[in-house]
């Protein structure tokens, strides 16, 4: 098949539009459920409990040596207990391509649990063990599982989804994420495990969803994309894509995998280092680690962590400024529930730029409040700041960049990519944690104009560069990345097969279809 001929059928392949069928809803919340959701539970989840378990910390020191800690001692403790997390997700992202190349999507995922379970035990018994490091030693595990799923859960449903459910079926991860917040707020009430009797519980409770993911997720097909593309199984693919869509007809969307296959046959399996060193993917890259950085570095936690000073400030008493805290999780639920039902019709591109238009104003106008806090109603207007973000980052730059990722690299290089993103959001989230209590301490509310900033290049970078990607198939949204990259098609696999030719080692068979993609 020549170059014209090859490109014509791929114009020719129209994919038809897909629906939401009982099995893809399903293995969507056990995927999400079991993996996602316990991302966003160990995001919150030390956050309530923090000062019975740094009574623990020091009622187990004073057991064994006699005397309680220092209070360095104890500061350099909890931060290592904080800060663990996002070492363990940036562990966790590294690890992503090897194991989705191969041992699977789906295979990942029920690997994962264990990252998960065993944790789980283990603190759940720490206090009864009395042991502290214990508890810090996990918190790495648990990052590890996070930065695992935060990464192969898009990919995964990504993968799965037809193009015109791509969208809001990719923001579903995210989505739990926010769920998984909320419910560490709510169990992590004073009232509920937020005590000190009921906090190994808490912490415990994250190994429930990775055993139910572990029993069910079984029960559900692999990735047809991965299985047609990278293991060359079209019997399971067709298998696959039956079960999700209900239908029997699916030669449609296998035409589509195909014809991926038969471009990407040049390019094997790309390694991040020849992402970093290949022309016709520039743009993407560098795209997705504009978004991944201006995710974590345009303040989010930061928000988080002054609210509770903002609604104290605004005159909510320390007693209940819990329940507004838990308000704020409802918000970002329901605003991200929201994005899953916009983000086919608005599109991607629109979200990106209206969720961090609304952060950079946000972040602008919060600077100012806090400063005229003397003011009487101002403090209320801080309030309304911290919703606003919280709205626009739930809309648009938590929930969209994983999606772009998805449907911006193709098969052979989206482990690669997954890795990069993931790899920068987690370095970036841990920067964030780390200089954070400087910058406050330094700057005051005037820390907050920094990430005004971050907010406002993200902006100009994606309203210049960043495409839409809405409704158009992979090998569609490659070809307008070809043209932004300076490649033609022909041009781009030319480069592709001399990369290869010094990269990938292949055998006869698969130079023989190469040549024929070629």
């Amino acid at each position: 098949m020549g170059p014209q001929e090859n490109q014509k059928g791929q114009e020719n392949c129209e994919v038809k539009k897909g629906k939401m069928t009982l099995v893809l809803a399903l293995v969507m919340l056990v995927a999400a459920f079991g993996s996602s959701f316990q991302y966003g539970y160990n995001v919150s989840v030390i956050n309530s409990p923090a000062p019975f378990m740094q009574d623990f910390y020091n009622e187990t020191y004073h057991g064994r040596e006699g005397e309680f800690m220092d209070g360095n001692l104890m500061t350099a403790l909890w931060s290592l207990t904080v800060s663990f997390f996002p070492l363990g997700g940036l562990f966790g992202s590294l690890m992503v391509g090897p194991m989705v190349n191969k041992c699977g999507r789906k295979g990942t995922l029920l690997i994962n649990n264990v990252f998960s379970i065993i944790p789980a035990i283990l603190m759940g018994s720490s206090k009864v063990a009395k042991t502290f490091e214990v508890i810090v030693v996990c918190r790495i595990l648990i990052g590890i599982c996070a930065g695992l799923s935060s990464n192969v859960v898009p990919m995964y449903l990504g993968e799965m989804s037809p193009k015109n459910l791509r969208g809001a079926v990719g923001v579903v991860p995210q989505l739990f994420i926010t769920i998984g917040i909320l419910a560490a707020q709510i169990l992590g009430m004073r009232m509920i495990l937020g005590s000190a009797e009921g906090w190994p519980i808490l912490m415990g409770l994250t190994g429930v969803p990775a055993a139910l993911q572990l029993i069910l997720l079984p029960l559900f097909p692999e990735s047809p994309r991965y299985l047609l593309i990278q293991k060359g199984d079209e019997q399971s693919a067709r298998a696959a894509l039956k079960r999700l869509r209900g239908r029997d007809d699916v030669e449609d969307e296998l035409e589509e995998m195909r014809q991926e296959d038969l471009a990407e046959k040049a390019e094997g399996r790309m390694s991040v280092l020849t992402l970093f060193t290949y022309r016709g993917l520039r743009w993407q890259l560098i795209s997705i680690i504009v978004m991944m950085m201006g995710q974590q570095l345009s303040g989010v936690n930061a928000v988080y962590y002054y609210a509770d000073r903002i609604y104290e400030n605004a005159g909510v008493q320390k007693d209940h400024v819990q329940f507004v805290t838990v308000g704020t999780g409802a918000v970002n639920v329901v605003m991200t529930l929201l994005a899953v039902f916009i983000v086919e019709s608005l599109g991607r591109r629109i979200l990106l730029l209206a969720g961090f238009g609304m952060c950079c104003i946000a972040c602008a106008i919060l600077t100012i409040a806090l400063n005229l806090k003397t003011i009487s109603w101002m403090p209320y207007i801080s309030i309304a700041c911290v919703f606003s973000y919280v709205i626009g980052h739930a809309v648009g730059a938590s929930a969209i960049p994983s999606v772009m990722i998805i449907e911006m690299f193709l098969q052979s290089s989206r482990p690669a990519a997954f890795m990069v993103g993931g790899s920068v959001h987690w370095l970036s989230n841990f920067t964030v944690g780390l200089v954070f209590t400087y910058m406050e301490q330094g700057l005051g509310p005037y820390c907050f104009l920094i990430f005004c900033g971050i907010c406002f290049a993200t902006v100009v970078y994606i309203f210049l560069i960043v495409p839409e990607t809405k409704n158009k198939t992979f090998m569609e949204i490659n070809q307008i990345m070809a043209k932004r990259n300076g490649m033609d098609v022909q041009a781009d696999k030319e480069e592709l097969r001399d990369f290869t030719t010094v990269s990938v080692p292949y055998n006869k068979k698969a130079e023989a279809e190469r040549n024929s993609a070629l």
